[in-house]
């Protein structure tokens, strides 16, 4: 397979895990608190990618040549972010609902770009400010129109944005220099664990029996939305700039939206539809357009 097309449908199948574990997230927390499910989650992620970890890259990460030193910084900036976005995400669906919580996040489409250029003058395409301009307007949609209000939970997910945004960006960056993805996503996963697993013993009740009680959905959140989804999301930086990869990874809004509208019977009105439609188009045209081009005017 095409190399940027492996990482293209990656990209798609990590917008949907992330997506619609949207619907595990809010429905796990009837018996443990926000910090426990996010530590859970991960411990879970780490577990799952470990296994392929030794099959496929640990005797080639043994002959790499790269400073040790350098790939545990990364590797704990990138699961301090992943803990910081994840937790405030995670504690915003207690004061919102899935299909704002979902949008909010998405706000990376903006935030990436701008980091991209300005922290390492990341040579921007003039198709990707259309295409997040749409982004922002298919976000608008997918809120609730008739309740115009910004909330608790929604201001907690913006900020949780800015985490989302510079995770995208450095793991782009350390791709750079240490191309494993699978390693990148195992150790992520521990190092963002352990940020959010001592908050956890210290704020909330943690006990393996209240845990079991929520195993379907940790589970998903764990092992698919955590661990394989994360997995996809560095094989599709692999091939794929930050900034169109955040237009692309701002689907997971219309996959929680109409998760949402499936599963928990939330409303899915026609601002909603427009509102994917106009993600959707969005995602669309920043993959084409960069092509078109190249192909009809030599330049990209």
């Amino acid at each position: 397979m095409n190399k940027k097309l492996l990482s293209l449908s990656c990209a798609i199948a990590c917008s949907f895990l992330w997506g619609t574990a949207f619907i595990a997230q809010d429905t796990g927390m009837d018996y443990i608190g926000p910090w426990t499910f996010s530590a859970a989650r991960l411990v879970l992620g780490f577990v799952a990618l470990l296994p392929f970890f030794f099959i496929f890259e640990f005797k080639k990460v043994l002959k790499l040549k790269l400073k040790i030193s350098v790939i545990v910084s990364y590797l704990f900036l990138l699961g301090f972010l992943l803990a910081g976005g994840n937790i405030f995400q995670q504690v915003s669906l207690l004061y919102t609902d899935v299909a704002n919580s979902a949008v909010f996040t998405v706000l990376y489409v903006v935030i990436v770009p701008v980091i991209a250029y300005f922290l390492f003058s990341k040579k921007i395409h003039k198709s990707v400010w259309p295409s997040v301009l749409m982004c922002l307007i298919g976000g608008f949609f997918l809120s609730e129109l008739d309740n115009l209000r910004v909330r608790f939970g929604d201001s907690l997910v913006v900020i949780g944005s800015f985490f989302w945004a510079f995770h995208i960006v450095y793991t782009s960056k350390f791709l750079k220099i240490f191309n494993f993805p699978i390693t990148i996503a195992t150790f992520q996963c521990l190092t963002a664990a352990i940020f959010s697993f001592f908050p956890a013993l210290a704020l909330e009740y943690v006990s393996f029996k209240v845990l079991s009680l929520e195993a379907a959905e940790l589970i998903y959140a764990g092992v698919l939305s955590s661990g394989l989804a994360f997995m996809f999301q560095i094989i599709a930086l692999q091939n794929i700039s930050p900034a169109p990869a955040a237009i692309i990874f701002s689907l997971e809004g219309v996959f929680a939206s109409v998760a949402a509208w499936i599963l928990l019977d939330q409303y899915l009105n026609e601002f909603k539809i427009l509102g994917i439609v106009t993600i959707l188009s969005a995602v669309i045209f920043s993959q084409l357009a960069p092509i078109y081009g190249k192909k009809y005017y030599g330049r990209n």
